[in-house]
């Protein structure tokens, strides 16, 4: 698979305290199917952070990748803004 098609998400990071692993928060926008009502809904993916670069409350893009363990398979590719 080529690394333009794979998919790619920004969200906040909620914990660091991994080594080599961050947990990142993702806020989708979904259509109730019988309401047609706009929710939020937020899931967490954990993704690889190679230099543990990231803090809490960081906005970040990652991009999919292999397994990298049981639960990982993210990648991290910016930190789009630091917290403050």
């Amino acid at each position: 698979m080529e690394r333009n098609l794979r998919k790619t998400r920004t969200g906040k990071v909620v914990s660091n305290k991994m080594d080599k692993t961050i947990v990142v928060a993702v806020v989708d926008h979904v259509k109730h199917p019988l309401y047609k009502k706009i929710i939020k809904k937020t899931y967490k993916l954990k993704a690889h952070d190679e230099a543990n670069e990231c803090n809490i409350g960081d906005t970040v893009k990652v991009m999919e990748t292999r397994p990298l363990s049981k639960d990982k398979r993210w990648r991290l590719v910016e930190v789009m803004e630091k917290a403050k």
